[in-house]
């Protein structure tokens, strides 16, 4: 059993805790194969976005959305507490479609990252030791496919530690970023696009 900060915790119980969290309302997520090799003991959820209300199934959805899909996964490697810092270690990856207009905005990649540190702290997520990218792209058709135009995308990776003692909330954390960047409302305490942008723009000079 490991420990973090004193406590004891076990893989079964941080395993629990991601399969209740309180995911958003707009997604449709179940639990899938976690990669193998990574870690001796792993757990994996994907989820996708929904719009409309409609009957979707959830095992399409929850991999592939044109509104947005991710997944998290939660591996445990008492071995690796050297490396990670802890022997628990977070991956999360996010990728949603973005109007065109919002795409080409500079300030995009820091918006989407600062959307996972607040969704992590505004659950009061304990963690260490987070990195990732966040990754645009923007997208030209010719030919055949001229008629879909241009396009744009946001994909954001990440990994951290956490260091407390609730798992569940981490799961969450992650459910909000995937909502934001498809669009969908902000939570309390998060800010929205527009004023993000205009908050960097500031601080940029």
């Amino acid at each position: 059993m490991a420990r973090i900060n004193g406590t004891p915790v076990d893989f079964g119980t941080a395993a629990e805790q991601l399969r209740g969290a309180r995911l958003r309302d707009e997604l449709v997520s179940r639990e899938i194969p976690a990669p193998e090799r990574i870690a001796p003991r792993s757990i994996a959820l994907a989820a996708g976005v929904t719009r409309g209300g409609r009957a979707v199934d959830a095992a399409d959805v929850a991999l592939d959305s044109p509104y947005g899909a991710g997944r998290i996964v939660l591996m445990h490697d008492a071995s690796a507490v050297d490396e990670w810092g802890g022997p628990f270690r977070i991956v999360c990856f996010a990728q949603a479609p973005l109007e065109l207009e919002i795409g080409v905005d500079p300030f995009i990649s820091d918006v989407a990252w600062s959307w996972l540190v607040d969704a992590l702290d505004s659950r009061g997520a304990q963690y260490v030791y987070l990195s990732g990218t966040a990754t645009k792209t923007l997208s030209s058709s010719f030919g055949a496919l001229e008629a879909r135009g241009d396009s744009a995308q946001i994909e954001l990776r990440a990994s951290w530690t956490p260091t407390g003692s609730e798992f569940g909330v981490h799961a969450e954390a992650w459910s909000e970023l995937l909502c934001l960047l498809a669009g969908l409302p902000h939570a309390e305490g998060i800010d929205s696009i527009a004023a993000r942008r205009s908050r960097q723009a500031a601080e940029g000079g």
